[in-house]
């Protein structure tokens, strides 16, 4: 039994089962479209409908198509059968009764309006007056369980000590693992356990002992707007079937209680029963790539189960082009082919491939590591200052990919210390997990006889790379306020967290756009403006010197308003009066 994920693959030629992620299922697909290695797959968790098992499930129907002895499972706890059935040519519904217990569940009578502060009193409610059994809540992410897991400490700790003890543990992607692996440690005796989670503990974790699950029925999605080229976190309501999955936890050990924070009304007809598909509502360009690289040219009559929106594809289709990974019949170039064999973005395969060319390939290996991997730095609540200023010890004035090169060349000349990480507030599973991407991406640059060369002190040609692939994302500083980005003009800001924060340059490009309080771009490095002509000349051009741009043509003077002067006795010739 083996197992293969992003940048790891523990199997060998003995292996008969083996584990992966539909991701990479999808890149397999690329070496062998019929899957010819295989006798049974099965797709589970098939309602997540996660980007890669949507185009799977196309390459699958037609791989099942080909080859009759191909035997595809689909399952999932909740599913539209009839649908699934339906698309895979009218097969088989099995249903398989679980060993599940039976869960109460309990709606409040009106709609919360603080959905944070109604499931903390009834996380106390439930500890204060509930027979024993753990909770689980659901939040929607770090700053949410954070600020949750402090305010109930605060409130518990006033109830005095006569009160059994609540033992209150955090879960999100970001927490260090010896913090994330405290959540399946039983409560001690006469104590009660509340863990506080992203909906990571839906389907991919089961804890043992939750008897309640408190849902307040909103999740983070990322939703992509192809108007302005970028995702966006946005909090909205879960699905029908989320919350089924949800109440589902609560009857795992025992008969348990689901506290659902909104009305059986909202419940059954402001919900949508499943979620919307990822395929609907992200941005395409990797999964256009990948299929292009499999001989898919005529992406609108591939067979989606829910097709996505023709203007998502099309935006696809230009930003691949704007790359140089399409020419201009929509072909896949050699860059292209290239490209779609790295398991990154678009953007990061053509800055990784085209470093080797400018002469920077060591360092931009490891700055594409570190932007493949989240959350570098730990910032807890408590030392926040500290950790700050431990942060800014590797701040470069080129700006943040530079400044993510710096951390990971420190902690290689540390030789790799876990004390080190410790000490400047960096977390250790992350880099160590950079580590692991840099080795294998260095495997697949030998294998296409890619060159890995360093550019020494010469950091420009760093910011070259960033700027190839990335120079859609460019911005210049506005005169009012903050930047603007040249493909759209619309308003962003530099996120605090930057290294260039506090420096404000006129021309930089960036990694993403997030929205938060703000449109932040994340991860920016400062550029020249030339080198967007010299990279992206389909995209770009320089302006002529001696016209006005239309912009500027409609721009008019207008003086000041004096109400003692006619209105054109300012102006030095004579204005031609019109005769009536």
């Amino acid at each position: 039994v083996g197992y293969t994920i992003r940048f790891e693959d523990c199997t060998s030629p003995e292996t008969l089962i083996k584990y992966m992620t539909d991701g990479m299922l999808l890149r397999e697909c690329l070496i062998d479209l019929d899957l010819l290695s295989y006798s049974i797959i099965m797709l589970d968790e098939a309602h997540e409908r996660t980007i890669h098992t949507d185009v799977l499930f196309g390459l699958l129907k037609n791989a099942v198509k080909k080859r009759p002895e191909l035997k595809l499972i689909v399952t999932s706890a909740t599913l539209d059968a009839v649908k699934f059935s339906q698309y895979f040519f009218e097969a088989p519904i099995f249903t398989i009764p679980g060993r599940t217990f039976p869960v109460e569940i309990l709606y409040t009578k009106e709609p919360e309006t603080d959905y944070l502060d109604a499931s903390l009193i009834t996380v106390m409610q439930i500890h204060l007056t509930e027979p024993p059994g753990d909770i689980l809540l659901f939040l929607t992410g770090q700053e949410e369980i954070d600020t949750a897991c402090e305010i109930l400490y605060e409130r518990m700790k006033s109830l005095g000590p006569d009160v059994p003890e609540l033992i209150i543990l955090p879960v999100y992607s970001a927490l260090p693992s010896e913090m994330q692996t405290r959540i399946f440690e039983p409560a001690t005796p006469g104590s009660r356990k509340v863990v506080i989670a992203t909906n990571i503990a839906e389907t991919s974790l089961t804890i043992d002992g939750i008897y309640y699950v408190v849902d307040p029925g909103f999740v983070k999605q990322n939703v992509y707007n192809p108007k302005l080229g970028m995702d966006s976190l946005v909090v909205t309501p879960i699905s029908q079937a989320q919350a089924k999955q949800r109440a589902g936890r609560a009857g795992r050990t025992g008969p348990g209680k689901t506290y659902r924070l909104y009305t059986e009304r909202a419940y059954r007809d402001e919900m949508l029963t499943t979620p919307v598909p990822e395929i609907q509502r992200t941005n395409l360009a990797s999964t256009v790539l990948q299929l292009k690289a499999m001989g898919i040219n005529d992406l609108l009559s591939f067979d989606f189960m829910d097709a996505p929106p023709t203007e998502t594809l099309i935006m696809a289709l230009e930003q691949l082009h704007s790359l140089s990974a399409l020419d201009n019949e929509g072909l896949l170039t050699r860059l292209g082919r290239r490209m779609a064999e790295f398991p990154l973005s678009p953007n990061l395969a053509k800055m990784l491939i085209m470093s080797v060319h400018l002469g920077c390939s060591e360092e931009i290996l490891t700055v594409v590591s570190m932007l493949s991997v989240q959350n570098v730095f730990y910032r807890p609540k408590d030392k926040q200052a500290l950790a700050d200023q431990k942060k800014a010890k590797f701040n470069q004035a080129e700006g943040d990919h530079l400044t993510l090169l710096t951390v990971y060349n420190s902690w290689k000349n540390n030789k790799f210390s876990n004390a080190w990480c410790y000490e400047n507030f960096v977390q250790i599973r992350t880099l160590k997990r950079a580590q692991d991407v840099r080795k294998q991406l260095l495997g697949i640059m030998d294998r296409h006889k890619l060159d890995v060369v360093s550019c020494g002190k010469n950091t420009a040609r760093v910011q070259k790379a960033v700027c190839s692939g990335f120079f859609r994302n460019a911005a210049k500083k506005d005169p009012q306020e903050g930047y603007r980005t040249l493909v759209d003009g619309q308003v962003v800001y530099i996120h605090p967290s930057s290294a260039l924060f506090n420096r404000q340059p006129e021309w930089v490009v960036y990694y993403e756009l997030v929205l938060t309080t703000k449109e932040y771009m994340r991860e920016v490095t400062t550029i020249d403006p030339k080198w967007l002509v010299e990279f992206a000349s389909s995209f770009f051009k320089f302006a002529d010197p001696t016209k006005l741009s239309k912009h500027k043509k409609q721009l008019r003077l207008e003086p000041l308003y004096n109400k003692y002067e006619e209105p054109n006795a300012w102006r030095i010739s004579r204005v031609r009066r019109r005769r009536n």
